[in-house]
């Protein structure tokens, strides 16, 4: 079953062709990642896809009418309110869905994002690793099943990279589909089931990492990056 079918979509910025006639699937419970150098149109098909920007030519069909009810997104950047604590965030972004989050809500979602310790900090005083689960919790609050990530652990140290990783383990342990950005290949092999490597607004590989190795006889998937995306390396 899939939950995203994208025929054929374009963007275009003014003269320039951010993505290029793409065919894209999403599938129900797998981990996607969508990888490729920066620039390449990964973050526009993204915007595509959860109907944030509307692509200029081509159709994208989901699964049900109602499907952003389903979707979660966390973006790179999330605004976070001010003066106010995590609790305090949550509770605002469930009114932006409008829902009403209970006490035993609310616990639920901080120790599946291992916010507990962290509940009644301000949001603007947490670590980089909790500020990134504290986006994603966010993107959780109406229980989506289509959860989208972009470059969740950009920027972390090791241990908040760790806690995210568990954290997508978990969404995915629950039924969820994850579709996921990210630089980091060794994260991408960890992770994911399929992985889309895109280059210059056109999908380059699309497949399971490992196959995808094997098919370029590509040592790893750190490899077949450069292989695929800089032609100009050895």
């Amino acid at each position: 079953m899939f939950y995203i079918n994208a025929n054929s979509i374009q963007k275009s910025y003014g003269q320039r062709n951010i993505v290029k006639s793409m065919n894209i699937n999403i599938f129900k419970h797998e981990i996607l990642a969508v990888i490729g150098p920066n620039g390449a149109g990964k973050s526009t098909t993204l915007e595509m896809l959860v109907g944030l920007r509307k692509p200029d030519k081509g159709e994208i069909n989901y699964w049900q009418v109602q499907h952003k009810t389903h979707m979660g997104v966390q973006l790179q950047s999330v605004p976070f309110f001010p003066g106010l604590t995590t609790v305090e965030n949550l509770q605002i972004f469930a009114a932006f869905y409008k829902k009403k989050m209970r006490k035993l809500d609310v616990e639920e979602l901080l120790s599946r994002c291992g916010l507990t310790d962290c509940s009644h900090t301000e949001a603007a005083k947490l670590s980089g690793g909790q500020q990134k689960r504290l986006a994603i919790a966010a993107s959780l609050i109406h229980d989506p099943e289509l959860v989208f990530l972009d470059e969740p652990t950009a920027a972390l140290d090791p241990r908040a990279r760790m806690e995210i990783h568990q954290l997508i383990g978990k969404l995915y342990n629950d039924g969820k589909t994850v579709v996921l950005t990210s630089h980091d290949m060794d994260e991408v092999m960890k992770l994911a089931h399929r992985v889309i490597m895109i280059n210059e607004g056109v999908i380059i590989a699309e497949g399971e990492p490992l196959e995808l190795c094997k098919q370029f006889n590509a040592k790893d998937l750190d490899s077949l990056y450069l292989q695929l995306t800089c032609k100009e390396v050895n």
